[in-house]
């Protein structure tokens, strides 16, 4: 088959699985705006009947057929998406990778890149949005770890004006923004709903986790079970996050030379090789077109994955 018909066979393949994965993206958020609508008009209140659904069905185990049956070997994958917030359902997310896979192919071949570097381009594309999803978890988790010790400070004065566990939840749920009003929201709701307490600290702990919320998690069930003074022992771990927080700051600080020097190890050999191959192609060609410089692009793409491991465990640095 002619490679350019090839090309335009991708092309319209990933422009269609884009425009179908944002036609539900923009159907499920006009039928939310639409009960919110009929809630105004109607003078009903939506929230916690909204809470209840998500709290006895996940909204992101939506799937049926095949790629349920898919879904449901990765137990853990709708959890993902809630801690990323995703606004799209599993099924619309696996249609965007889809799209953006064939995207990748068809800029690989458009761009004259080796016939072997065109899986490459694929995954790559296919991988796209798996990061940005990882990206927004990982801000939405350093969001909530930077909201904690106020949290807990507002706690802990609630507790010392008279208010009740529970309702120090619902204080820190009305008066903080998201993400950690959010999360102490739902933990607050399934209090309500009759779920114990404990339980309903040790789900928050699951859709986040963090080191200084288990402390939280943690005091909380020992002061339950054996008495205390928890808004005392709520003030000493905001303090004692807060101190950590200020040698965390001092070791990336000095562990930065470290983490920019492996970015540009990173990315100075696929950055060279695209810069060689359009200056000489015939000289790159010699990597995939004889057995020897197989098996060297196969040793390099091994030696940078392990390096990449090798320098980001010297950086990361436990505080």
């Amino acid at each position: 088959m002619d490679p350019i018909v090839m090309i335009l066979i991708a092309a319209f393949l990933g422009i269609a699985a884009l425009v179908v994965g944002i036609g539900m993206l923009i159907q499920s958020q006009s039928t939310s705006k639409t009960e919110s609508r009929l809630a105004a008009f109607t003078g009903g209140d939506i929230g916690g009947a909204k809470i209840v659904d998500e709290l006895m069905r996940d909204r992101f185990s939506t799937a049926t057929g095949i790629l349920s049956s898919l879904i449901k070997r990765f137990k853990r994958l709708p959890l993902f998406f809630q801690q990323a917030e995703s606004p799209l359902k599993i099924e619309q997310f696996l249609v965007l990778c889809a799209g953006t896979a064939v995207l990748g192919t068809c800029i690989t071949m458009i761009a004259r890149a080796p016939v072997a570097l065109c899986p490459v381009g694929g995954v790559v594309g296919f991988a796209i949005p798996w990061g940005w999803l990882a990206f927004k978890r990982s801000r939405r988790f350093s969001r909530f770890e930077k909201q904690l010790p106020d949290a807990l400070d507002l706690m802990s004065r609630a507790l010392r004006s008279g208010h009740s566990l529970a309702s120090g939840l619902s204080v820190v749920a009305t008066e903080m923004p998201a993400p950690i009003s959010t999360e102490f929201h739902n933990c607050y709701e399934e209090q309500n709903l009759g779920i114990p307490l404990d339980k309903a600290l040790l789900n928050m702990l699951d859709r986040i986790p963090n080191v200084d919320l288990q402390f939280f998690v943690t005091a909380v069930a020992i002061q339950r079970q054996s008495g205390g003074d928890l808004a005392e022992i709520l003030s000493k771990i905001s303090g004692l996050v807060r101190e950590r927080f200020k040698i965390l700051g001092q070791v990336k600080a000095l562990t930065g030379e470290g983490r920019i020097s492996g970015i540009v190890l990173m990315g100075l050999p696929p950055v060279l090789f695209m810069a060689v191959y359009y200056l000489n192609p015939d000289y790159v060609m010699v990597l995939f077109d004889h057995e020897d410089g197989r098996r060297m692009m196969t040793g390099a793409i091994i030696l940078q994955i392990v390096g990449a491991f090798v320098i980001r465990k010297i950086c990361d640095i436990k505080v």
